[in-house]
């Protein structure tokens, strides 16, 4: 027997509240496989294909391309056959194996949970039994309605997400029936037994399968436009970057001090790298390996601020975001132990990861989890800049451009290669004196790079 499921969106990220649909990959009718992608979303950080973890029919697709859903609508449904029942090695108790924040399937339990007997059904579950109007009741393992099992291990749930939700809320899993397949239990399901409690033991209405028809999201209040004006929707993209750089300004008493430094030797030394045969080494490249190298010394910067339990938590790998101007707007990749990476590294995974930020295929992974940000507006032409941090950092180095500038050199007025640095830090995890030091530092190895032999 056939039972249609519903696939909500899962969180796709750190964050991540909403979506909006930028592209069907199936049609209604349409076959689909465990984990083939069936839609194509942008969400606030990235384009995202998100998989299906069932495979059967497609039934129903909720939204059209441009409809922004939340987490947790529903996306398709799909008709999924009955599952055999024995055969071990058979391929339908291999789990999806498919990892995405906050859903995703795993290999099936060894034996299958059994339904117990008396309790109303969530729409997915009536929807299990064949009967997309929701009336009804799941049928019972084999025809049987069996007494419920006492089970030490650990009970199956379609995602983190939702054991976190029973948890917080106390609820035991244990003490309910999933109705996913082989007793998996579904985010409706812990709903339901909350929604239960809630009403002090009341019967609660059985509730239908959604339609299409009905699970479009409000459409939200907009303003009229009035002559000569222009009206931006604030979303995707640049409505996340407006929401993070309000929040950085109104949460982090921020502080900004710079200086202007001689790059003449630190361009010399990569002119000399790139002579010397074998992959060139982008200037972007040795300004991180300075910033990792002056963490090193001034680690209480490559923080956070824990303000609920008013800690400052220091963190011993560098994880180095960067900012990247595309034509979808601000984004700000992250580099992942950056700190263990030589020169070439660094020149590889920033163009791999400037790229996948060109082409919208940055995955949230790639664009959480920073711990510092370094900032090169000086590829805009300016000298200098006072950034705002990238919330929930503690501080970003900002460079600028580097040009040609009268400089006292060796005791002689000379034109040299001339960058101003800046430094914007949270005043909460330093004072001034620990954000000077890092500053200098860094001016001295853009100065004299081999300074920086000292670390190697």
């Amino acid at each position: 027997m056939a039972q249609v499921l519903e696939f909500k969106l899962p969180d796709l990220g750190e964050g991540l509240t909403e979506a909006e649909i930028v592209r069907w990959l199936v049609e209604v009718g349409d076959v689909v496989a465990i984990d083939q992608p069936v839609v194509e979303v942008e969400t606030a950080k990235a384009m995202v294909e998100v998989p299906c973890p069932y495979g059967g029919v497609v039934t129903a697709r909720y939204g059209e391309e441009g409809t922004e859903l939340p987490v947790g609508a529903p996306l398709i449904t799909v008709a999924v056959g009955e599952r055999p029942t024995s055969g071990a090695g058979s391929a339908s108790a291999e789990g999806s194996g498919n990892v995405l924040v906050g859903y995703g399937t795993s290999e099936a339990p060894a034996r299958r949970r059994r339904v117990r007997q008396g309790r109303p059904v969530s729409g997915a579950s009536a929807a299990g039994s064949g009967e997309v109007n929701g009336q009804g009741a799941v049928p019972a393992v084999n025809g049987q309605a069996a007494a419920p099992e006492t089970d030490d291990g650990p009970v199956p749930v379609i995602s983190p997400l939702v054991r976190r939700l029973a948890r917080q809320n106390g609820l035991n899993l244990r003490e309910l029936t999933g109705s996913g397949p082989d007793g998996l239990i579904l985010r409706a399901d812990v709903e339901y037994a909350l929604r239960a409690a809630a009403r002090s033991g009341a019967a609660e209405p059985q509730t239908p399968v959604p339609q299409p028809t009905s699970t479009a999201p409000a459409p939200r209040p907009t303003a009229t436009a009035a002559p000569g004006e222009i009206r931006t929707p604030l979303k995707g993209i640049r409505g996340a970057v407006a929401d993070k750089l309000a929040r950085s300004r109104r949460e982090i008493p921020d502080a900004t001090c710079w200086v202007d430094a001689d790059a003449t030797e630190l361009m010399r030394a990569r002119t000399a790298m790139n002579a010397a045969g074998g992959p060139k080494i982008s200037l972007l490249a040795l300004l991180a390996r300075i910033c990792t190298a002056a963490l090193a010394r001034f680690p209480e910067l490559n923080s956070t601020v824990d303000a609920e339990a008013r800690e400052v938590v220091q963190f011993d790998r560098v994880h180095l975001g960067f900012a990247a101007q595309t034509d979808r707007g601000l984004v700000v990749p992250v580099v992942r132990d950056a700190h263990a990476r030589d020169a070439e590294s660094l020149t590889a995974e920033f163009a791999r990861l400037t790229e996948a930020g060109r082409t919208g295929t940055l995955t949230p992974a790639e664009l959480t989890g920073g711990t510092f940000t370094l900032n090169n507006y000086g590829v805009f032409g300016v000298d200098g800049s006072t950034p705002i941090i990238n919330h929930p950092e503690a501080a970003m180095l900002g460079v600028g451009r580097i040009v040609p500038k009268p400089w006292v050199h060796e005791g002689e007025l000379a034109v040299r290669q001339v960058v101003q640095l800046s430094l914007t830090f949270d005043h909460r995890v330093c004072d001034g004196g620990t954000a000077g030091g890092f500053l200098r530092y860094v001016a001295d190895c853009v100065e004299q790079p081999a300074v920086l032999l000292r670390t190697l």
